[in-house]
Order: structure tokens, then C-alpha cells, then sequence
């Protein structure tokens, strides 16, 4: 029987910070030691490696999985010991010319760089190794020790790499340290979300090695795409663990409102917990509020594989709001074990139905305020998401969007414009980052549509800084539709016109002001705002009429 090779190799140079890798390695073993299928795999370890040592380590073993638990230092590279005992760096390309040369000679499976900001060793290798795992920043003893517990547990048990990664992370999480966004894994050129290391389900586009998703709506859950926001996605992970949690998300109109509540679901679901994603503002379920409680019920019912009995609970004696109430604590919450975690999106699509967003809102918030003090509304977790201001009038403790975690998020950062871009295998240079970035700023979706053009060949960045402002350029559609709503709003057509004439921050009203930001068309610079990028002001100084 052939087994498989594992080598693990360990440096922790006298210079650099000492590291409990002795610890992570007997872990390991341990893990081997308590698999059924261990005859199945052969471990080989080797500390204290040199450069030299690399080299001949792996023609001699010519394993199949190769471990390094040790120092990274990102663009520098990784640390192996020096013949004087202290560190000596290996460069990306060093590195990447390294595994280039051998893989013709054998063939390297799996490449896991436990180590900090290995990520950029990881990318450098992606061509020639089917799957690599690095660290996207800095990693403690203790969250790189249990992502190899869960790793290799998984793996001993004849699991995939991909569920051994995805495990592994699981298992930093489980130990509630807030590392385990990590870990990033890749897939030859994928660069597979954290969370969810599985198939992609939904459609792409395949040119020159780069799987593209359909760009249209949600970021797919495994996208190598989808640009992490640690310190947003972190908040949502560890609220909605929460007895009775709300989350509350709020951003303009395709800026990821719905990418980031599918994760909070995703997460949900895998801590075994019910989930349901519900956007039924159509307007055949808004005649009025009896009948749109009624489809709350019936649609939520559905999307929890729960038998429907909407005719035993309620009852014309009773309000629609209390029947509801009824349908969710006697029947709905008790008919499931674990918590509910209820998504409610583009909520913001009820606000023109004043009387069913107030009773709605309110009956949302009384649930919530239910859970301080009863078990049963404990088991009910919301994740609201709209994108324009609340202009209901709600009284202030009838109200869901004064209570929870409230989370906005807005345009990438320069640091996540770049991260997007190589995920696209675009080699720009800054000037041509800032390019873009001066015509589209940082809007998640307007940067996706555009390098998802220029990375397919379908444009050049010059012919695409031509056409954008344009109505035959990739966002006629996104453009046309702010249009009508300036048009229809006068006192807000006439702030965007200032702020686009002017090419320098202006005053405006702060009622105005407020809006606009809210629909993502301005930035404040101080008190003063301007327009958030190029081509919203040259798109409106063409197209907003006097």
C-alpha cells in the first residue's frame, strides 16, 4: 500500500520570536496516533531546516503534503535557519522559482504555510501546486496549533483538503480565538473563502486559468472574489451566537448587503442552527398587513421545512400582529431544536407601506426585546439589511433599528482594491490602481463589473476610463437609476448638482447631505462633502437637467 507523505518542517531561528513548534508537531502525531486510517498516511519531520536542507528534504522524501510551521514576513519572505542559528529569508520568488523547478520532478499536492503573512508565498506557488494554504496576516502559537488539530484530524479521518481547511479554521474558532479568518486557502488559481471551502454553485466564466463568478447579485459563498472584512464579518459572527441577537446592515444600493448576511447565515448554519433568507416585499404580499403576516408566516414556514397551519393559529378575534406572535412562539420556535436565524433583506422595500412597516417593525422589536427575558424568543436571531434611512415614523421603543449591533459598510480600502485586482491576476501598476480607483473609488460592485471585463480581455482600462460615464458603458443601468431618483427629488437634484459642479468640497444641507451619502454618491471631507468619485460627477454634469 502506498502512503502518504507528509513532511513537516520547522525553523524558529534564535533571532526571531520563539515558537511552541514542537507542541504543534506532537499535536499532530497525536492526531495520526488516534486515526483509524493512519496506516495510510507516513509522517516525516524535519526541525531546525536550512535552505539547503529544504532542497534536499523534498527530493529525498518527495512527499505529498508539505508542512512548514515557522516565521513569515510577507514580501520578505520566509525565515529557515542560517548556519549561525539566526533567521535567513527566502524570498516569494525565490520560493516560487523553487517550486517550479521541482515539479516536474515529483508532484507536491498540498502546500500548508503555517506561518504569518505567508499568504504572499502561497500566491507565488499557486501554479504549481494543486492546493496551498498560508496565513493572511499574523498568527498566534495557540490559533496556528488548533487549525493543525482540526486540519490533520480531518484529514486522518479520509476527508478532502478542502474539508480538513475548512475544519481547520472551525476548530481556532471553536476555542473562540479570533483568528480563524485567518487561514486562506487556494485551489490551483482559486483563492477560496475561509468559511466555506466547497464547490461553486452558482455560474462562471473560465479564462486563462481564472474561474470568474456571474457578477450579477450575491457573491457566491466559496468566491475567490469576495474581499473579507474582518473586523465587520468578526462582530457578525460573535453577535449572532447571541440569545436573541439582531443585526442590523446598512449600505447603498450593491455595496454587499447581501454577501455579508449570507456569511452570517453560512456561519449560523454550520453552528447547527436554523436559517432562513427571506425577501417577500413583493407587492402582492403588501395589499395589507393581515395578508403580509400571513405570507411572513407561510414563506418562513416553507424555507424550514415545517408543515403550515397558518388556519389553527390564528384567529378574527385577534390582531394580525398578535396571531403572528402566536404562529412564531406556540408553533414555529417550538417545532425546532436549535436557534433560528431569520435574514430579512432589501427591508427597506416595505417602508412605502406605512401601516405594515410600523406594525411589522414593531412586532420585530418586541421580539427582540422579548428575548431578554423569555428562553423561547432566545432561539430567534435577526439580520436586517436596507439601504436607504429609516423613514418610517416609529416610536423609539417600537423601533429595530435603534437596538442590536449595528453594522455599515462602505467602499474597500486602497489595501482591498489591490487584494481584488491580483485576485484577477491583473498586474497594475499604482499609477493604474489609482486610475480606477479615481474613476470608480472603492464600490464593491463597480469594481467587480470592471475587472471582471478587463480580466476577460473584453476591455482595456483606457477603453473602459472612456465608455464608464457613459450610457453604453458597464453601468448605464446602476447610473439611470440614481438619475430618477435625483429628478423625482429637487431639493436633492439641486445638492448633487453643486457638489458636481464645484471642484472642491462644498457645504451642503445636512438633511441632503445625509441622503446622499446614504445612497453612496458623496464623501465627507470634514463638514464639506464632494462627489465620491469621477464618474458619478461626469455622468450627472452630462445628464442632470436644469
Amino acid at each position: 500500500m502506498n502512503r502518504k507523505k507528509i513532511l513537516i518542517l520547522t525553523a524558529n531561528p534564535s533571532n526571531t520570536q520563539p515558537l511552541r513548534l514542537s507542541e504543534e508537531v506532537r499535536e499532530i502525531k497525536s492526531a495520526w496516533e488516534r486515526s483509524l486510517k493512519r496506516e495510510q498516511f507516513e509522517i516525516i519531520v524535519e526541525e531546525a531546516v536550512r535552505t539547503k536542507e529544504l532542497r534536499r528534504a523534498l527530493l529525498t522524501h518527495k512527499p505529498q503534503i508539505l508542512h512548514f510551521s515557522g516565521h513569515g514576513g510577507g514580501e520578505q519572505g520566509l525565515f529557515l535557519m542560517g548556519d549561525s542559528g539566526n533567521g535567513v529569508l527566502i524570498t516569494p520568488d525565490a520560493l516560487s522559482r523553487f517550486f517550479k523547478a521541482i515539479k516536474d520532478i515529483f508532484t507536491i499536492e498540498t502546500v500548508l504555510l503555517n506561518a504569518c503573512y505567508s499568504e504572499v508565498q502561497a500566491e507565488g506557488i499557486y501554479p504549481y501546486i494543486n492546493y496551498i494554504i498560508g496565513m493572511n496576516k499574523a498568527i498566534g502559537d495557540k490559533a496556528a496549533t488548533q487549525f493543525s488539530i482540526g486540519f490533520y484530524d480531518t484529514l486522518f479521518n479520509g476527508e478532502s483538503i478542502e474539508n480538513a481547511f475548512a475544519l481547520g479554521c472551525n476548530a481556532i474558532e471553536l476555542e473562540n480565538i479570533p483568528e480563524y479568518l485567518t487561514p486562506v486557502f487556494r485551489n490551483s488559481s482559486l483563492i477560496s473563502n475561509p468559511i466555506s471551502p466547497k464547490t461553486q454553485s452558482q455560474t462562471t466564466v473560465i479564462f486563462d486559468n481564472v474561474i470568474f463568478d456571474n457578477i450579477d447579485g450575491q457573491v457566491p459563498l466559496n468566491s475567490p472574489f469576495y474581499i473579507e472584512r474582518p473586523e465587520v464579518e468578526i462582530k457578525c459572527y460573535e453577535s449572532i451566537v447571541q440569545p436573541g441577537a439582531l443585526i442590523r446592515i446598512k449600505a447603498p444600493r450593491k455595496m454587499g448587503k447581501t454577501s455579508l448576511m449570507s456569511r452570517i447565515l453560512h456561519h449560523a448554519k454550520q453552528k447547527g442552527y436554523h436559517t432562513a433568507f427571506l425577501n417577500l416585499w413583493s407587492k402582492e404580499n403588501l395589499t395589507d398587513l393581515n395578508n403580509f403576516l400571513q405570507a411572513f408566516c407561510a414563506i418562513l414556514s416553507e424555507e424550514l421545512g415545517v408543515e403550515e397551519q397558518i388556519d389553527k393559529y390564528w384567529s378574527k378575534r385577534l390582531s394580525s400582529q398578535i396571531n403572528c406572535t402566536n404562529y412564531f412562539k406556540k408553533y414555529l420556535l417550538k417545532a425546532i431544536e436549535t436557534p433560528l436565524v431569520l435574514g430579512l433583506d432589501d427591508i427597506d422595500q416595505i417602508f412605502p407601506y406605512t401601516e405594515i412597516a410600523q406594525e411589522f417593525f414593531a412586532l420585530l422589536r418586541a421580539w427582540h426585546e422579548n428575548g431578554k427575558n423569555e428562553e423561547i424568543w432566545q432561539k430567534l436571531r435577526l439580520v436586517i439589511a436596507h439601504s436607504q434611512e429609516v423613514y418610517v415614523s416609529l416610536k423609539v421603543n417600537q423601533s429595530p433599528f435603534n437596538v442590536g449591533l449595528s453594522i455599515e459598510i462602505g467602499e474597500f480600502n486602497t489595501a482591498q482594491i489591490q487584494e481584488l485586482i491580483q485576485r484577477h491576476r491583473l498586474n497594475w501598476s499604482e499609477a493604474e490602481i489609482e486610475t480606477l480607483r479615481g474613476m470608480i473609488d472603492g464600490h464593491p460592485y463597480l469594481l467587480r463589473t470592471a475587472l471582471y471585463q478587463i480580466a476577460k480581455g473584453d476591455l482595456t482600462l483606457e477603453q473602459f476610463l472612456k465608455v464608464a460615464p457613459t450610457d453604453e458603458g458597464l453601468f448605464g443601468d446602476f447610473l439611470y437609476h440614481y438619475l430618477l431618483v435625483l429628478e423625482d427629488d429637487k431639493l436633492l437634484k439641486t445638492a448633487m448638482q453643486e457638489v458636481i459642479q464645484s471642484d472642491v468640497p462644498v457645504k451642503l444641507d445636512s438633511v441632503q447631505a445625509f441622503k446622499l451619502r446614504s445612497m453612496g454618491l458623496i464623501e465627507y471631507k470634514g463638514n464639506e462633502v464632494q462627489s465620491l468619485c469621477n464618474l458619478y460627477r461626469v455622468y450627472f454634469q452630462e445628464h442632470l437637467s436644469d
